[in-house]
């Protein structure tokens, strides 16, 4: 399966502040694996393809877009995938959408204790995993590794012949997908990760590390902004749940809770507040993740 970018279109949303915006719809590229989550698993399934390896393993939590996309890889590529879920309460409970449907795409859910889910980059623990599951292809939580980097580029790349813009803008969770667009960009134009987590400063590290590992390099053309989480990961308060009404109402196009919502409404205070140069283009990138929207009871009105 090759990253079916042909199907990428920019939307323009009109001028704010000075500033010209743009929206890359990366969440157009496929029906089931859109966005961001097939482009980071693009070259970590070509990996475990030269490995011999089948099965899958990775972890989430209830409501991970990273779950849903595996879960729906395997399905469409005739892989063996198991999913380890954040909450061992979830086991007893009537699943939600997301882990139903990931489970009806083949997937095998196991659920940890949140204590015992923070081990799972530990390698004494993973193999421990691994001897239960049998070889298995170890993709991290979010999806973010060296290999995810590769495929995100190869959007920055298409994005720099395509058109015109002085800012790419992305929202971060595990950072990889900003790191592997700092790899495309190669230096060229200027980055912004906009953190959907509280607390995300350690993310800068990341990003320089997943670099580093991925290309040999770190570049200083990026900045991470940690304002705009909304109260936290999966938190929509009122305030943004009514920008992304409003978003959906004036430009026909649906946000999703989690990530491109925060991301859109955080630029715009930004250009608000003068920190775009009057006259620039900022190029923002919707990733996908509207399946998110179950967990918050559907697509807003």
């Amino acid at each position: 399966m090759n990253s079916p970018t042909h199907q990428l279109t920019i939307s323009p949303l009109g001028e704010y502040h000075g500033v010209q915006f743009l929206l890359a719809r990366d969440e157009l590229t496929h029906p089931e694996l859109p966005g961001n989550k097939w482009r980071k698993l693009k070259h970590n399934l070509q990996e475990a393809d030269r490995l011999g390896l089948n099965t899958l393993l990775t972890f989430g939590g209830a409501y991970s877009n990273h779950l849903a996309a595996v879960a729906a890889a395997g399905r469409l590529l005739g892989r063996r995938t198991v999913g380890f879920v954040r909450g061992d309460e979830l086991a007893t409970r009537l699943l939600n959408p997301t882990l139903a449907r990931a489970r009806a795409d083949g997937m095998e859910l196991r659920f940890l204790d949140r204590e015992t889910y923070r081990r799972k980059h530990e390698p004494e623990f993973l193999a421990a995993l691994l001897h239960d599951t049998g070889p298995a292809y170890v993709l991290p939580e979010g999806g973010s590794n060296a290999l995810a980097l590769p495929g995100c580029a190869e959007l920055a790349r298409e994005l720099l012949t395509r058109t015109n813009f002085d800012v790419l803008a992305v929202a971060c969770g595990t950072g990889g997908t900003l790191a592997g667009l700092l790899t495309g960009l190669d230096g060229q134009r200027r980055a912004l990760g906009l953190a959907a987590l509280k607390g995300a400063g350690f993310l800068r590290a990341d990003i320089n590390q997943l670099t580093q590992q991925a290309t040999g390099r770190t570049y200083t053309n990026w900045e991470l902004n940690t304002d705009y989480h909304g109260g936290g990961y999966a938190r929509l308060g009122p305030e943004l749940r009514q920008f992304i009404v409003d978003f959906r109402q004036r430009h026909g196009i649906l946000l999703d809770p989690i990530y491109t919502g925060k991301l859109l409404c955080g630029l715009l205070n930004l250009a608000a507040k003068g920190h775009f140069e009057r006259g620039s283009t900022v190029l923002a990138i919707h990733t996908g993740g509207l399946q998110a929207w179950v967990g918050f009871g559907g697509e807003p009105g």
